[in-house]
């Protein structure tokens, strides 16, 4: 069997050939055992650095390292058949050169074996976005509200409200769209922005908190589920897991506390002696 005809999993001219076409899905996953799920259903499956908000209680991205990157990343691609798996380049590990970002990008590609990178920022990363494209690099961009860039921004608040804010997220989605791209992250931006800028670039917009109009949607997923108690206004919650597992945990304490959980008996069919 050759190596091209093994190869199932989604690609990165695979998400670029859908734009206009079906609605791209895409959820972020950490494990192993929620990408299983995960990958049922999405084109992309997203190793968001929201990681460090889920997983690890970090208030921002910001702390978020490129070994925690790749480490859950690996988990993802161990748990997944299909779905395009799309790793974020945390804050620091691409910002200081294209050479920066490459190297950076080559260990997550190579450590993780997924099928692209992503990071954020518009104009200002469209040089090092060709940088690693040309070399071999699918980059999915990030732009509107970026939330590494949150000590500089100063909240997590809507971008383009007014329109005459328009023209330097529209920059910023040309210039991510023009050094190649294969998509781009929109990210909380006012809906007919969001419309307008999956207007004018070629590559497939996601959307997050943007616009019914974009090319697909991505959410993370314990947002989506019910199970952060920080998940932005926009998320819609297809399930409410949290108050659930709190009251598997309660039952459980109490069996604990009283003794009444099963023994090996009940467990593995031992009889008692």
């Amino acid at each position: 069997m050759s190596v091209q005809s093994a190869i199932k999993r989604k690609t990165a001219p695979d998400i670029l050939a859908r734009k206009g076409g079906d609605p791209i899905v895409m959820l972020t996953s950490y494990h192993a055992h929620t990408a299983m799920l995960v990958d049922k259903y999405c084109d992309i499956i997203l190793v968001g650095d929201s990681l460090g908000n889920v997983m690890h209680g970090f208030e921002t991205t910001v702390p978020v390292t490129l070994d925690m990157m790749i480490l859950q990343g690996h988990a993802v691609i161990r748990g997944s058949k299909q779905a395009l798996v799309v790793v974020d380049m945390p804050f620091g590990s691409y910002e200081a050169s294209k050479e920066q970002a490459f190297h950076s990008a080559v260990r997550i590609m190579k450590e993780t074996l997924c099928g692209a990178v992503k990071m954020e920022g518009g104009a200002r990363m469209a040089e090092t976005i060709e940088f690693l494209t040309t070399r071999g690099i699918p980059v999915m961009g990030h732009i509107g509200l970026t939330p590494q860039s949150i000590n500089t921004l100063g909240s997590f608040k809507a971008q383009g409200r007014s329109e005459s804010d328009w023209a330097p997220i529209e920059n910023d989605a040309r210039a991510v769209d023009q050094a190649g791209a294969f998509s781009m992250v929109v990210e909380a931006v006012a809906e007919p922005l969001g419309k307008r800028i999956t207007e004018i670039v070629k590559a497939p917009t996601i959307g997050i908190g943007a616009s019914a109009a974009c090319d697909g949607q991505v959410l993370v997923l314990e947002d989506m589920l019910g199970l952060s108690p920080w998940a932005p206004k926009f998320v819609k919650r297809y399930g409410n897991l949290g108050p659930g597992i709190e009251a598997a945990i309660q039952d459980y304490a109490k069996e604990v506390r009283s003794r009444a959980f099963p023994g090996p008996e009940h467990v593995y069919g031992m009889k008692k002696s």
